[in-house]
């Protein structure tokens, strides 16, 4: 199978439709500057981006962890956290 390539003018308008092709394994690129930029699908990881961004060990994310988890405990029992419908709005009125 061939790679389609557009302009970002026309991929602009069917993004989403490329975007659910990338997804479906299609190869797709956009002509910018005389170079393709593939759509692909990737994983992203929290503790991934963390370690290779800025370089956390397995230690250092687990301490976080460990460290978060307690902070939001903490605020679970003091009362402090709300759940969040979807309503930003209505979030920060309270």
């Amino acid at each position: 199978m061939s790679m389609i390539t557009l302009t970002p003018t026309k991929a602009r308008v069917n993004l989403s439709a490329l975007l659910r092709r990338a997804i479906k394994g299609d190869d797709i690129g956009i002509v910018m500057d005389g170079q393709i930029v593939a759509l692909r699908p990737v994983t992203v990881e929290s503790t991934d981006y963390a370690m290779r961004e800025y370089g956390a060990t397995p230690a250092e994310m687990s301490r976080f962890e460990k460290n978060v988890h307690g902070k939001v405990q903490k605020s679970r029992k003091a009362g402090k956290l709300r759940e969040f419908s979807g309503d930003i709005e209505a979030l920060i009125k309270g």
